[in-house]
């Protein structure tokens, strides 16, 4: 779903919403109020977090090597634990992003 409104006072903004997702982002003149690549931490959680990152990868996106936490220290390779799957990358402006694997709980 996408949204694209002019609103008085507030400018231009877009949403963007994935099919099925219950998440949306939101781009526009006038919202952001921090600099670009002040922001650190965000999440895309996927379902396969090996197939996405390839997607990425494909695409020309620079994303580290899929890792999960094992004891305090990160290691290579992806898991089947929900949540412990990560991969890191940057977007153009510099913030930072990390994929987040969480097998499909539809399924479960």
């Amino acid at each position: 779903m996408e949204v694209d409104r002019q609103v008085a006072g507030v400018g231009r903004f877009v949403q963007l919403t994935p099919p099925g997702s219950a998440c949306s982002i939101v781009i526009g003149l006038d919202i952001e109020t921090m600099p670009p690549g002040s922001l650190r931490g965000l999440l895309l959680v996927v379902s396969d977090i090996t197939a996405a990152r390839a997607e990425l990868v494909e695409r020309g996106v620079e994303v580290g090597e899929v890792a999960h936490l094992d004891a305090g220290s990160w290691v290579t390779g992806a898991v089947d634990d929900p949540y412990e799957s990560f991969a890191q990358f940057s977007d153009p402006d510099g913030n930072g992003w990390s994929l987040q694997g969480v097998p499909d709980r539809s399924r479960s």
